[in-house]
């Protein structure tokens, strides 16, 4: 039976050139990235008129288009199966769009954060589904609501958490060309419970000391002792000898030396979180709020990823997010500001009224590179109010009232059931509500008065 989903991906494929020219297909948590052989032949304005297409986005590496949360984790096996049908070539013309692609756009900083971002970023949707119901567990142990179940629910929340370590040294053995199940096997020391009775210098470790930022270490030696013996073990040998000395070799290095590095560096970012947002939380929020749109655009946000991840190990949430969700807040009154402003334009109003359900549950692109970008001043405006929202949230947390997220991905109103702090659900919940709501109002305050003058002719007339 064919599903929306087939009839979507059906839909796309000749609109961006046909199988001939798909190289490549993946999806991030909201658009489907597609490597093309020529991008002359996308027909952009047939996509933007697809029901389930919330924007496009063409970057160096990859031509995305915006299906949002869910949709584009349904709609990529689909478009995958009909490439797979038209002859299997999009396998065998895969590497020849990443070696051009190293040859144009390979930087040492686009290509670290790419890899960081490719370890971290399928760790999500369990960050999300866990956090959710580490969420709903607190609510009902706080209300007294169903104390038999309470357990059950700390475990599945919990599960994955404790042992998340372990995939990231998978993910990370996996981006750097080692055996995957070998990065898991060293990182999985990290997190056993016998380590409490090794002693390093006079000092006994801790199960889950140094955290994913130790096991991304320990993966990543892992993968280069294992390279080094495939490089110098006979064949003969090979299947016995390499991953006896992988694993040996870098557990014991991780035992006696990365573990306590890594610790020290985990400690250090939540020592240097906390410290910021309680004294000089206000202008700590109003620069990563106002600056994330720039981030986000320029790719820089993935650096952010570990740290988020090592916040919600360390503290059971990142006091982060919450701050820099404030720019999509930023974004949605800017585009209701052009939207009341523009009373003429039909054709970018029809494009703010389709994608404003996204931006108000955090799936910004859509009014990024559809209304904000395009038009110019209203990015610039759009950021003043993601500045004034964590500016919002940063005040109060100099005050001791911390906002945090429970998982990273969403934010908007989709953040809600996420949302964690020290003070309880109520006043952490208000508090970002708060934040959201001086984010549209400045966004829009500020785009209506000044974001839209002098804009050209061609964009509509600006009304008074």
């Amino acid at each position: 039976m064919r599903t929306p989903d087939t009839l979507t991906a059906e839909a796309i494929l000749p609109l961006v050139g046909g199988p001939a020219n798909v190289l490549t297909v993946a999806h991030c948590m909201t658009r489907l990235r597609l490597g093309l052989r020529d991008r002359n032949l996308v027909d952009e304005d047939a996509l933007r008129a697809l029901p389930a297409v919330l924007g496009l986005v063409a970057d160096d590496d990859t031509y995305q288009i915006v299906l949002g949360p869910g949709t584009v984790a349904r709609v990529t096996p689909e478009l995958e199966a009909l490439l797979t049908t038209s002859a299997g070539q999009l396998a065998a013309m895969g590497a020849e769009l990443k070696a051009a692609q190293h040859q144009r756009n390979s930087t040492p900083l686009k290509l670290l954060l790419r890899r960081v971002a490719n370890i971290f970023v399928p760790l999500i949707p369990a960050l999300i589904g866990c956090g959710v119901i580490a969420g709903l567990n607190g609510l009902l142990i706080n209300l007294g609501w169903l104390p038999s179940l309470t357990p059950a629910l700390t475990a599945i929340a919990a599960g994955f958490m404790a042992l998340i370590a372990v995939f990231v040294g998978h993910n990370t053995a996996k981006e750097f060309g080692g055996t995957p199940v070998l990065g898991g096997a060293v990182a999985a020391v990290i997190v056993y419970a016998g380590v409490a009775k090794v002693t390093v210098s006079g000092m006994t470790l801790a199960p889950g000391q140094g955290g994913v930022l130790g096991a991304l270490a320990a993966a990543l030696l892992g993968t280069y002792v294992e390279k080094w013996c495939r490089r110098r073990v006979p064949a003969a040998l090979d299947v016995l000898v390499t991953p006896t000395l992988t694993v040996l070799v870098t557990g014991l290095v991780t035992l006696y030396a990365l573990m306590y590095a890594a610790g020290e560096l985990s400690s250090a970012i939540g020592t240097a979180a906390n410290w910021l947002l309680s004294t000089a939380g206000a202008f700590a929020g109003l620069i990563l709020g106002g600056l994330f749109l720039p981030l986000v655009m320029l790719g820089l946000h993935q650096a952010l990823i570990p740290i988020h991840t090592t916040l919600i190990e360390q503290q059971g949430y990142t006091v982060l997010l919450p701050l820099l969700a404030m720019a999509g807040a930023g974004q949605v009154g800017a585009a209701l500001a052009v939207y009341v402003r523009l009373r003429h334009d039909t054709s970018l109003r029809t494009t703010i009224r389709s994608a404003l359900p996204a931006g108000l549950l955090g799936v910004g692109e859509p009014l990024i590179y559809g209304v904000s970008l395009p038009l110019g001043r209203p990015f610039i405006t759009a950021c003043a109010g993601g500045a004034a929202g964590g500016a919002f949230i940063g005040f109060f947390s100099m005050l001791g009232d911390k906002v945090g997220s429970t998982a990273i991905g969403p934010s908007g109103w989709a953040l809600f059931p996420l949302l964690s702090g020290n003070q309880g659900l109520a006043l952490t919940a208000a508090i970002y509500a708060g934040g959201l709501l001086t984010g549209y109002a400045v966004g829009f305050g500020a785009t209506f008065f000044f974001g839209l003058a002098g804009l050209s002719v061609g964009h509509g007339k600006v009304d008074p």
